[in-house]
């Protein structure tokens, strides 16, 4: 199985990374082939909305990392999803990717209703931020992160397996049994 790790921390080392340092570990165990991409280094102009792709099937910008990793989009069989919540949201470049790739992830048919093109994919989310449980409860924070990523897998026919969220992070920077052993059971499920 190859399994497409999309790591939109610009932290090295830091909880996103650890937290998918442990799915890799255990995909490793299944014998998966992971690759993972930092999106914070990759080279991707905005998308200028010219809806251009919806129709022609590509991106009329010139070639950049957007459509190298929209062919990997394409050629895995999992995704995971991990990034920071910046707030309430994804990451500023996680999104730019998602939004240079709608070609990628779905079409529409004739009423402009969605077509997913990344049908029978399975996905993992990982997610952290630095409010308290309670706060996140109350809040929502890392909801918003989920919700933005829920709406792009939905629309794209792949089906989030589940989440992984940790909270505390700025006084808290220790991840949990329980957190390890989510994140690996969730692996097993793609």
């Amino acid at each position: 199985m190859y399994v497409l790790a999309l790591n939109a921390t610009s932290r090295r080392n830091g909880m996103i990374d650890r937290m998918l340092n442990i799915a890799v570990n255990k995909l490793n165990e299944m014998k998966s082939h992971i690759e993972i991409i930092y999106v914070n280094e990759l080279n991707i102009k905005p998308c200028i909305g010219c809806m251009k792709c919806r129709v022609s099937g590509k991106c009329v910008l010139p070639e950049d990392d957007g459509h190298v990793i929209g062919e990997k989009l394409n050629s895995c069989d999992a995704i995971i999803v991990a990034t920071p919540v910046y707030w309430g949201n994804i990451t500023g470049q996680l999104k730019l990717l998602f939004d240079r790739n709608v070609y990628n992830m779905m079409s529409e048919n004739k009423f402009g209703f969605p077509i997913p093109k990344q049908k029978g994919k399975k996905s993992i989310v990982l997610t952290a931020c630095t409010t308290n449980k309670i706060g996140d409860f109350f809040a929502g924070e890392s909801k918003g992160a989920h919700r933005a990523i829920k709406e792009i897998m939905h629309y794209s026919g792949v089906k989030i397996v589940g989440y992984v969220n940790k909270n505390n992070t700025k006084i808290n920077r220790e991840i949990s049994g329980n957190i390890e052993k989510r994140i690996e059971r969730l692996c097993s499920k793609l």
